[in-house]
């Protein structure tokens, strides 16, 4: 089979419908943000668009503004 041809199997939500985005759900927003602190791109996250305004514009950024989250992880 050609390796370069994409797979047909489809991904899981990476989101499961019971979850909510929300800034105060840390445990979910980790997913969402990269070891350097930065967030993840829709690609990544295999979320939609709608998804990727929610947790990019208002999630994380008030959980960072909170101090919930790190706004960079500097521990090297």
């Amino acid at each position: 089979m050609n390796e370069s041809r994409r797979s047909s199997r489809r991904r899981s939500p990476s989101i499961r419908s019971d979850e909510t985005i929300d800034y105060k759900n840390i445990s979910l927003l980790r997913r969402f943000v990269s070891e350097q602190g930065k967030i993840l791109s829709r690609r990544m996250n295999r979320l939609t668009s709608k998804q990727q305004r929610l947790v990019a514009t208002t999630a994380v950024k008030r959980a960072r503004i909170l101090v919930l989250l790190p706004f960079s992880n500097n521990e090297i």
